[in-house]
């Protein structure tokens, strides 16, 4: 079975839980994580903890919710959908007219078939969520609504993987994403999903040159709440760090740039992204939406920037319930997930070199070219000799790969041939 199909059998293991961004449903989530990785270490913040210039919310849990008709049959139902409830609705049992039940439903009237997400984090409040259609069809009558929830005072969950460096190297590389949405697919399960099987890839390398801090939060105050208690250690360790959302689908790359978009992740994503998916999309960090907001913000600063399949907010069926299983596949998380491990290898493996003789070495001799010059030969071992032509002590790996237009993963191979024959040698910066 291939990664990207195990990564497919998780996100169906864990669609039909409903998560917030806090609560039992994230909980439940992380259990099932934590079967493929237990170095999980989960974290509870306790409502009410300043963080910066928030606060941990109450916590909210759901149990139940519909409504029915005059006729008693249900015309809503948390078990089939639980997008149907506005998140973090207060309880409420009642019967109530169609003009009161009409300002209680949300829709997505652009959309007309699709159940919109729908939150209310800050505010106490009720509501439902329905399609435009089923919500122009409801008749004058009697409706019994019904939400079975509790919002006291309790945790937020966040979960976070530690995985050192080999060669005690307190340099990091940082991963980030969000485990918060309900039933949703691409937004919500390929991000966790993706960073549970690359956490797995680490722990089973025999060599990393950095160390790797991997956080599964939830969105926009789970990264304030963990910047508020590691920022000062993240800002000096931090070399490149990575957003990591709606990676599931087949349709396209994209790049979604930090602040200045001038770090070492920043090149990195765009040198992978142009050997993987040349016709990827750009954005600027002024396209920004999700949690590199709070890792590039002023104060922060850190080298943080998103690769993306079909970047959120961007794709039709983004915060809807047409966000489901149907819209990624197998073969979208595979490429996905390969592309991350060659922006990790392209990092492990990222040094200035210089060469180590005057004018082109002599290859032959080494065993690194053939011994009988013939017409189309030469283009064999062409990457090797551009690559020797760049070594210089001036360029890193990932600008020699700019410049000759190989990718990382290939150039690999050949600085190790080039090291054993004692041409190149790794300059200390």
């Amino acid at each position: 079975m291939s990664i990207g199909e195990k990564m497919y059998r998780l996100c169906e293991e864990l669609f039909p839980i409903c998560r917030s961004i806090t609560g039992n449903g994230v909980r439940e989530t992380f259990r099932i994580l934590q079967e493929r990785v237990p170095e999980i270490t989960i974290h509870e913040v306790p409502s009410g903890t300043q963080v910066f210039d928030w606060r941990i919310p109450k916590e909210w849990n759901i149990y139940d919710a519909w409504i029915k008709n005059g006729k008693g049959e249900k015309i809503l139902d948390f078990q089939k959908t639980n997008l149907c409830v506005v998140g973090y609705s207060l309880p409420v049992n009642k019967k109530i007219s169609l003009n009161e039940l009409l300002p209680l439903i949300y829709t997505q009237p652009d959309q007309p078939d699709v159940i919109p997400y729908v939150t209310s984090y800050y505010k106490e409040c009720y509501g439902f969520c329905m399609t435009q259609n089923q919500k122009d069809a409801l008749g004058e009558d009697t409706y019994h609504i019904y939400i079975d929830s509790d919002l006291s005072d309790g945790s937020l969950t966040y979960g976070e993987i530690i995985i050192p460096s080999t060669e005690g190297n307190n340099e990091e590389i940082f991963l980030s994403t969000y485990i918060c949405h309900p039933s949703m697919a691409n937004n919500e399960l390929s991000g966790p999903t993706l960073v549970t099987y690359l956490a797995y890839m680490l722990l089973q390398k025999q060599r990393r040159k950095y160390k790797y801090r991997i956080i599964l939060i939830p969105e926009t105050i789970g990264a304030i709440t963990y910047l508020s208690i590691h920022h000062i250690e993240m800002k000096k360790n931090i070399r490149a760090g990575f957003n990591i959302s709606c990676v599931g689908d087949d349709r396209t790359y994209s790049y979604v740039a930090s602040r200045y978009g001038d770090t070492l992740a920043d090149k990195v994503a765009k040198n992978v992204l142009s050997f993987r998916y040349p016709e990827y999309k750009r954005y600027s960090f002024l396209q920004r939406g999700s949690d590199e907001r709070q890792y590039n913000s002023p104060g922060i600063d850190l080298p943080v920037c998103a690769v993306c399949r079909s970047k959120y907010s961007e794709y039709p069926e983004y915060h809807t319930s047409k966000d489901n299983m149907d819209l990624i596949s197998p073969h979208g998380l595979q490429g996905a997930y390969e592309v991350y491990c060659d922006i990790i290898e392209a990092l492990e493996n990222n040094e200035y070199y210089q060469t180590q003789c005057l004018c082109e070495p002599q290859l032959g001799k080494r065993g690194l070219y053939p011994l009988i010059s013939q017409k189309g030969q030469y283009s064999a071992i062409k990457k090797m000799m551009d690559f020797i032509a760049y070594a210089d002590g001036s360029n890193d790996l990932i600008d020699i790969s700019n410049i000759i237009h190989v990718p990382v993963r290939e150039l690999i191979p050949l600085v190790k041939q080039l090291k054993e024959c004692r041409l190149l040698k790794k300059m200390e910066m």
